[in-house]
């Protein structure tokens, strides 16, 4: 079964001369277990398509499904629930907010669902075990280097039981080995059973990915087949 399913999925901004097709009948499909890349030039609805998957915009037309439940129906309130409880989402600027702890920020969004402080706290700090960096949980933001800022914003998406993790340029601005290193943790979290969702113009990053899907002008162009899994692996060595 299919955790996000797009179907037919537009989004234009502006009207008359200034209208723009950011985004023109886009169809995906990401599973449980699922790492899809998606590539392309900028400009062509690589952080559209994840605003769009993660609830934070609606389409001009078309059909954004996460675990059976139409984002569009919602209303704001309800697809604010699902994004809470249901859909990780690790922004490009990251969005750490600098009065709070790492452990606050990676807190946050538990509480904000309803969770007590102490339950939500030990989340949190079992999210940043996860990432790496369990040591920084009461360090604030401007404390941290780029790439533990990074990796705190990473476990604040994945906190709890997140079915779905959206990332939009997850390894921007890092070097090659801690860039590596969130790889590890967003395909090991896709390993666990989550299905997830990842911009990036890093060609070996998109290659821990199951498939990769390439946009341009809004379009997808092209998309490499799905590895195999373990099933048809033994069925074709049979």
């Amino acid at each position: 079964m299919s955790v996000l399913a797009m179907h037919a999925v537009s989004r234009d901004h502006g009207t008359g001369a200034g209208l723009v097709h950011a985004l023109r009948e886009v169809s995906l499909e990401v599973a449980a277990g699922e790492f899809v890349a998606v590539m392309g030039p900028s400009g062509s609805g690589k952080s559209t398509l994840l605003t769009l998957a993660g609830g934070l915009d609606t389409p001009t037309s078309g059909q954004v499904v996460v675990e059976g439940a139409d984002l569009g129906a919602l209303g704001r309130a309800g697809r604010s629930a699902v994004r809470r409880r249901g859909i990780g989402y690790v922004f490009q600027d990251l969005n750490l907010i600098p009065s709070l702890t790492a452990a606050e920020n990676v807190m946050l969004p538990r509480e904000l669902d309803g969770v007590r402080a102490r339950q939500a706290r030990k989340e949190a700090g079992a999210a940043l075990r996860e990432v790496g960096v369990a040591e920084l949980a009461d360090r604030f933001p401007d404390e941290m280097s780029g790439g533990q800022q990074q990796r705190v914003a990473i476990a604040r998406a994945l906190v709890g039981d997140r079915r779905l993790v959206l990332a939009d340029e997850p390894t921007g601005a890092l070097d090659s080995q801690t860039g590596e290193d969130v790889m590890r943790i967003l395909r090991g979290r896709c390993d666990a059973g989550a299905a997830c969702l990842m911009v990036t113009h890093e060609s070996r990053h998109a290659a821990w990915a199951d498939r990769v899907v390439f946009l341009r002008d809004g379009q997808i162009i092209d998309a490499t087949p799905a590895r195999p899994g373990p099933e048809t692996l033994l069925q074709e060595a049979q």
